[in-house]
């Protein structure tokens, strides 16, 4: 595994700080390491491997589709249509309640095609190229260059500036804060349905409500980033439909594709009607028939399995298991979290921890220097939770 390591090193652009582990495969909700070693995965590469790995009764059909859709035809030009691509899309638009979608390779992608989406509506309305988006502080939206305009977190942003302009941004779940930004420059108000990597902050029911009725009186797009909160997460299939507060477009990724590359963007017919046209938008791999084959699959899995409920039902009990460990040390300043989207905050920074954990088996992440973030498969039992948490009381003591 050592001699992996140094190969990658020497290879590699080194952007990401990794942990020393190379994985080979995975079986169910594990991962082994080239060493044979097994791990308990409550990563699921963050957030994407819903349905689990290999032998997995969910992840093996979707393998099934998938190795017979790449001896069809892996990939062809947006120009022409490809079945996987027609059923993928009225799928997904029929699961999220949007008329139109455009398929891309990440979410990253996909929140760039609705901030140019958010422009062009505004755009036709007056003519201007000043309009202003007001998005969310501590979010995280991508690394690309639009997408990090959006991105609420200074310290990502400061070494790339110039951003794109006439971003603002407003303090999650304070209605004032957004209404000190909102003029009539403002063409949207974007937000993620549930922070992730800014701390596992849920938005709040009377928050995303006073969002909605705010857009409707001024014709601004409200726009839900779901790519990590969303296919299934919260116990919904998008963490909006918890509270029924429709956004008028959304991002989707992660899960969609369950371990393809693949993301979405969607809108309502309203907004398709007013705003990209032919030649405004475009990618050459976004929708081709293995993503799509991947998309049709997922969201077929997902209903199959009633995966939602399911999520429900283990969620509440990861909940609790995280509860009672937080009554138990002091160490531990909040839980939040909704569904298999859970975050413990720590008095102190939590690497050590992780790394502890990895050292005995188990697989998390972090969500900021002091947050541990639960995001596993949602395919995972009341068993694999206590299995988890013995793994980490014992790392904490």
């Amino acid at each position: 595994m050592k001699e992996y390591i140094n190969r990658a090193e020497g290879a590699l652009l080194h952007t990401y700080n990794r942990y020393q582990v190379v994985f080979d495969h995975g079986q169910g909700v594990y991962l082994y390491d080239t060493d044979g070693k097994k791990y308990l995965d409550f990563c699921g590469g963050i957030a994407v491997n819903a349905l689990g790995y290999g032998d997995a009764e969910l992840e093996k059909e979707l393998i099934d589709a998938l190795s017979d859709q790449i001896r069809k035809v892996s990939h062809i030009s947006n120009y022409y249509y490809s079945v996987p691509a027609v059923e993928a899309a009225e799928k997904l638009t029929k699961a999220a309640g949007l008329e139109r979608v455009f398929f891309t390779n990440s979410g990253a992608e996909a929140i760039e095609g609705l901030i140019k989406t958010a422009r062009k509506y505004a755009y036709l309305k007056d003519g201007s190229n000043d309009h202003e988006i007001i998005a969310m502080e501590h979010s995280f939206h991508g690394r690309t260059m639009g997408a990090l305009s959006v991105t609420g977190n200074p310290h990502y942003r400061e070494a790339f500036q110039p951003m794109i302009g006439n971003i603002r941004f407003a303090k999650m779940n304070d209605f004032d804060s957004v209404m000190e930004l909102v003029n009539e420059k403002t063409c949207a108000i974007l937000l993620e349905t549930i922070q992730g990597e800014g701390g596992i902050f849920p938005a709040e029911e009377g928050f995303l409500k006073q969002l909605r009725a705010l857009c409707d009186e001024k014709d601004i797009l409200l726009i839900f980033d779901e790519i990590q909160c969303g296919m299934g997460r919260s116990g919904e299939l998008f963490a909006w439909q918890r509270f029924g507060v429709k956004p008028d477009a959304m991002a989707t990724a992660k899960a969609l594709g369950c371990g393809i590359p693949v993301g979405a963007f969607l809108m309502s017919q309203k907004v398709a009607d007013a705003s990209l046209v032919a030649g405004d938008h475009g990618t050459t791999y976004g929708g081709n028939p293995l993503a799509c084959r991947a998309i049709s699959t997922v969201l077929d899995l997902f209903e199959k399995r009633n995966l939602t409920a399911h999520v429900k039902e283990v969620g509440a009990y990861l909940e609790k298991r995280l509860d009672e460990l937080k009554e138990k040390n002091d160490k531990i300043v909040d839980r939040r979290g909704v569904g298999l989207m859970q975050g413990l905050e720590f008095s102190e920074p939590v690497a050590p921890i992780i790394s502890k954990c990895l050292e005995k088996g188990l697989i998390l992440i972090n969500a900021g220097a002091n947050i541990i973030r639960f995001v596993p498969p949602l395919v995972i039992t009341e068993k694999d939770v206590d299995e988890m948490m013995g793994i980490l009381e014992d790392a904490l003591s």
